[in-house]
């Protein structure tokens, strides 16, 4: 696979219910755990469920990071797409599970990426080429 990147997908149980419903809390923590990864956040939207649950994503310029909680199972769902080599998803990973509490992870890896024969990782943002130039034609 020519790999664009890598996704993680969480599964945080037992987490610490009070946390999963504050809107104002995850934001930070989401956006912190962006930060710690090395990642450069574009922007974040946020929205809580009534009775209860928050589901949130950070805009990344290196992908996303989104979070979804069901505070009446103690639960929340998180996912972090990250392009190229500069950031570090698990930072980001360790930082949330801590913040929430969670007391169970499962975590899967997933390459992101175009098909081939062999791994390798490419740039997500290949530079820009000139486009060509016009000749002005003989007068």
């Amino acid at each position: 696979m020519r790999i664009l990147g890598r996704h993680l997908i969480a599964e945080l149980s037992n987490c610490d219910s009070k946390i999963l419903d504050n809107l104002e809390l995850l934001e930070q923590y989401l956006e912190e755990a962006v930060r710690l990864s090395g990642a450069t956040i574009v922007r974040s939207v946020f929205h809580r469920y009534s009775p209860q649950g928050v589901s949130g994503v950070v805009v990344i310029a290196e992908s996303h990071l989104s979070l979804h909680t069901w505070p009446e199972y103690a639960y929340a769902a998180v996912d972090f797409f990250a392009c190229g080599e500069s950031v570090d998803p698990y930072k980001a990973f360790n930082y949330i599970k801590d913040k929430l509490g969670s007391q169970s992870t499962q975590l899967s890896e997933i390459k992101r990426g175009l098909p081939s024969e062999a791994d390798e990782i490419i740039d997500h943002k290949p530079a820009q080429q000139d486009p060509p130039r016009r000749v002005a034609p003989f007068s």
